[in-house]
C-alpha cells in the first residue's frame, strides 16, 4: 500500500466534518476475502453497528455498539492518539535479527550522510561500487574467519580508507565537514561482503589474536571482535532461557574505568552520561548492562578490547585485543556525574599472551628508561635523531653490536646520474592537496603522496618529494621521509638472528619508519668484502628479484575500472647502498619471507641533483615490540662476479608459514 494511505489526515476538534471524510482513494480498490477454509467468513456490517460478537467499530464510527446515532467528533474521548508503525519496537526480535536490522540502518545513514557530503563538497567523491563486485570471501567465509583472512580484510580496509583520505584531502575543505573516511571504508566493506567472523560467538574469534591492534572501531566490526560500531558493549540473546549473554566489551576512557592493574578491569556500565540535549542520570539495569549482569552469573568468557591514546597521532586511539577475562562481581556506585553507575570486576584469564601489560611496561620506560631490563644504552644514535633508539640485550652478555658511525640520511660519495634533475614546486607555503600547479604533485601523477596525517597513501614506482631547492616550508606535507624518525625504536638481542629492531609504539600501515643510510656505492665496483676479508651483511642493493605484492586499494570499490597498473619498483639505475662502517636503525632490520616492512624509492633535488632514498614504511598494522622485518629479495645472477646462485645463501629463521627456507 505504499503511498495509499499517505493522504489521509485527521484533524481532531474541528467542526469541519468534511475534512474528516476528504480522503484519497487506495491504489487497490478490489476487495480481497479470505479463503473459508483460513478462517472464518467474512462479515458485513453497517459502519454503525450492530457488529458481531469479535468485531469493533473503527473511527469515525467508533460510538456505543448498538447505538444508531452519529458520533460526535468533537468529543476528545472518542479519538485516540495514532502513532505510526516505525514507532513501536520488537522487543522479542533476536539480537541476530537486530544485528542485521542495526546494519540495515546504518547502511542507511551512511547513504544519506554521503548524499550530504556530495552537496557540501561536490561530485568528485561521488562514486558508485559496480553490482558484480566480488569480494573474495565466500559465504562460509564470512561466517568464519581464519588468521589470512582476518589480515586480508583489515589490509583491504587501510587501502581503500588511505585512498579514501587522499581523496578527501584532494578537496577543499568546508567547516563543519567532518572527514571519516573510516566509516565510509567499513561501510562500503559491509556493503560488498568484503568482512569475515559475523556469525557471534563467545569466547576466541577465528583469525583474531592476543595484542592484534586496531586504529579504528569499524575494524573490530570487520572481523567480527566487537559487533557495536559505538557502543562498548556488544552481546547476543543465549540459548538458555533467552537471556542476554556479553560477549565483549571496548573499554576506551569513555567512562570512569579503572585501568591500573593489566590483568583487572572495573569496567563501567553504558548509558547515563551527560549529552548536547540532556543532563547526566542514573544507569539502568537494561541491554549491556543487563547483559554484564546475567554472564556474571553464567560465568561465560568476555572479549576485552582496550584503548588508549596514540603515542604518535595524539588525536586517535590504539585498541589493544586483551584476550578473555571473566566477570568476578558487580556493584553500583556514585560516579563522577554523581549519578549512580554500575560497576562490573572482569579477571584476565591466566595463562593469556600479555598485551595491554606490554603497553603499561612501556609508559614507565618511556617515564624512565633506566627501568628497562637488559639496557645498554639509552641513544645509540647519541643525538643523532631527534627520537632516542635504545639498545638492549636480554638474551647474553654480549655488550652490543661492532663499532659503526651513526648517519641519519644516505651518503653520496660523489654524483650518480640515477634520475633526471628536474625543477622544484613552486609553494610558497605548503604543497596541498588538489593544487594542479605543484610541480611535485605533478610528477606524481597528480595525487598527493600521503595522507594528511604523514602516511603513504599508495605504493607507487617511484616518488618525489619536495626537496631543499623547493621553496616551499620545512614541514611541508610533502617532506615526509626528510623528518627523521618519530617512532621510539629499540635495537635488540634476538635469541638466533643477531640483532633486532622493534618498536616501542604502535605503527600504522603507510607509516614512514626510518631510511637505509649508509654510503652508497657504484653498483659494478662494490665488493661484500669491503677489502677487509669480512663480509659485508650491512648491504642493501635495489637491484635484486623481490616477491610482488599489492598493497594498494581496490578500483573497483571507490568507483575505478580496473587496473593492472604496477606497483614494481622503477629505478632508472641501480644502487648499491653500504652500512657496515656507516649507517642508521634501517641496519639492523632483520630479513622475513612474510616482513611487515616494505621499502619505496623516494626522489628529491639537493644541490642542484635529484637523489634516490630509500624509505621504509609499514606494510601493516605494527603492533608494540613487534620485530620489524623486510625481504632481502633475491640476488641478480651478476651481482658478484664469479659467484654461483647458491653463494651468500644463508638458512632462513623467520619463523613464517611461507618462509622459503633461506635468504640472502
Amino acid at each position: 500500500m505504499e503511498g495509499g494511505l499517505s493522504g489521509n489526515t485527521v484533524v481532531p476538534n474541528s467542526n469541519d466534518k468534511s475534512t474528516v471524510l476528504d480522503v484519497k482513494p487506495l491504489r487497490m480498490l478490489i476487495p480481497q476475502f479470505p479463503d473459508t477454509s483460513e478462517g472464518p467468513p467474512f462479515v458485513c456490517a453497517p459502519p454503525n453497528g450492530p457488529f458481531p460478537s469479535g468485531c469493533s467499530p473503527f473511527f469515525p464510527f467508533s460510538g456505543p455498539q448498538g447505538s444508531q446515532s452519529t458520533p460526535d467528533l468533537n468529543q476528545n474521548g472518542l479519538i485516540s492518539t495514532i502513532l505510526p508503525i516505525r514507532s513501536f519496537r520488537v522487543e522479542n526480535a533476536s539480537p541476530m535479527d537486530a544485528a542485521h536490522d542495526t546494519h540495515k540502518q546504518k547502511s542507511v545513514a551512511s547513504s544519506s550522510v554521503k548524499k550530504k557530503a556530495k552537496v557540501d563538497k561536490g561530485s568528485k567523491l561521488s562514486f558508485t561500487t559496480p553490482i558484480n563486485f566480488d569480494p573474495r570471501i565466500s559465504l562460509s567465509e564470512r561466517d568464519d574467519g581464519n588468521r589470512e583472512l582476518v589480515e586480508n580484510v583489515l589490509s583491504r580496509f587501510d587501502a581503500l580508507r588511505r585512498k579514501l583520505s587522499q581523496m578527501e584531502d584532494a578537496v577543499e575543505s568546508h567547516s563543519g565537514i567532518i572527514k571519516r573516511s573510516d566509516l565510509k571504508a567499513g561501510n562500503m566493506m559491509m556493503s560488498k561482503g568484503v568482512r569475515t567472523n559475523m556469525k557471534k560467538r563467545i569466547g576466541a574469534v577465528p583469525g583474531v589474536e592476543i595484542g592484534d591492534i586496531f586504529f579504528f572501531r569499524m575494524e573490530l566490526c570487520l572481523v567480527g571482535l566487537h559487533a557495536q560500531s559505538m557502543a562498548g558493549i556488544d552481546y547476543i540473546k543465549g540459548e538458555l532461557e533467552g537471556e542476554l549473554v556479553a560477549l565483549s566489551i571496548v573499554s576506551s576512557g569513555g567512562y570512569d574505568n579503572d585501568a591500573e592493574d593489566p590483568d583487572i578491569l572495573i569496567y563501567s556500565g553504558q548509558g547515563g552520561n551527560a549529552g548536547r540535549d540532556k543532563e547526566a542520570s542514573d544507569q539502568k539495569l537494561e541491554r549491556g548492562n543487563l547483559a554484564l549482569e546475567k554472564s556474571l552469573h553464567r560465568g561465560n568468557e568476555v572479549r576485552v578490547i582496550r584503548g588508549f591514546k596514540d603515542a604518535i597521532f595524539q588525536a586517535s586511539k590504539v585498541y589493544v585485543y586483551d584476550g578473555l577475562y571473566k566477570i568476578q562481581e558487580s556493584w553500583m556506585e556514585k560516579g563522577k556525574s554523581g549519578c549512580n553507575t554500575f560497576k562490573y570486576k572482569l579477571v584476565r584469564i591466566p595463562g593469556q599472551t600479555g598485551a595491554f601489560a606490554t603497553w603499561k611496561s612501556i609508559l614507565k620506560w618511556k617515564e624512565g628508561v633506566s627501568s628497562r631490563v637488559g639496557l645498554i644504552l639509552s641513544d645509540l644514535t647519541s643525538g643523532a635523531e631527534s627520537t632516542p633508539v635504545v639498545l638492549v640485550n636480554e638474551v647474553d652478555d654480549e655488550k652490543g653490536p661492532a663499532c659503526f658511525t651513526y648517519l641519519a640520511t644516505v651518503k653520496y660519495l660523489k654524483s650518480f646520474d640515477l634520475v633526471q634533475t628536474t625543477l622544484g614546486c613552486n609553494c610558497h607555503d605548503a604543497c596541498r592537496p588538489g593544487n594542479s600547479n605543484c610541480s611535485c604533485i605533478k610528477k606524481n601523477g597528480g595525487d598527493f603522496p600521503y595522507t594528511a596525517n604523514g602516511v603513504l597513501a599508495c605504493r607507487k614506482p617511484l616518488i618525489y618529494e619536495c626537496g631543499p631547492s623547493c621553496p616551499c616550508i620545512r614541514n611541508c606535507k610533502n617532506r615526509v621521509s626528510q623528518g627523521g624518525l618519530k617512532f621510539h625504536l629499540e635495537v635488540f638481542k634476538t635469541s638466533d638472528r643477531g640483532w633486532g629492531l622493534r618498536s616501542w609504539d604502535s605503527i600504522r600501515a603507510g607509516a614512514f619508519i626510518c631510511e637505509y643510510a649508509g654510503e652508497v656505492f657504484d653498483s659494478d665496483k662494490a665488493r661484500q668484502d669491503d677489502g677487509d676479508g669480512e663480509i659485508n651483511e650491512y648491504i642493501f642493493y635495489t637491484n635484486r628479484l623481490y616477491e610482488p605484492f599489492k598493497w594498494n586499494y581496490e578500483p573497483e570499490l571507490v568507483g575505478e575500472a580496473s587496473s593492472d597498473a604496477t606497483e614494481d619498483y622503477d629505478i632508472p639505475s641501480p644502487l648499491t647502498i653500504s652500512a657496515k662502517n656507516n649507517g642508521n636503525v634501517a641496519r639492523f632490520m632483520n630479513h622475513s619471507c612474510t616482513p611487515n616492512v616494505f621499502w619505496q624509492p623516494i626522489v628529491y633535488e639537493h644541490n642542484n641533483g635529484a637523489y634516490l632514498h630509500i624509505c621504509f614504511f609499514a606494510k601493516k598494522r605494527i603492533p608494540a615490540m613487534t620485530e620489524l622485518t623486510y625481504d632481502y629479495g633475491t640476488p641478480c645472477q651478476n651481482e658478484t662476479e664469479g659467484d654461483n646462485t647458491t653463494s651468500g645463501r644463508k638458512v632462513c629463521l623467520c619463523g613464517s608459514p611461507k618462509c622459503r627456507g633461506y635468504f640472502y
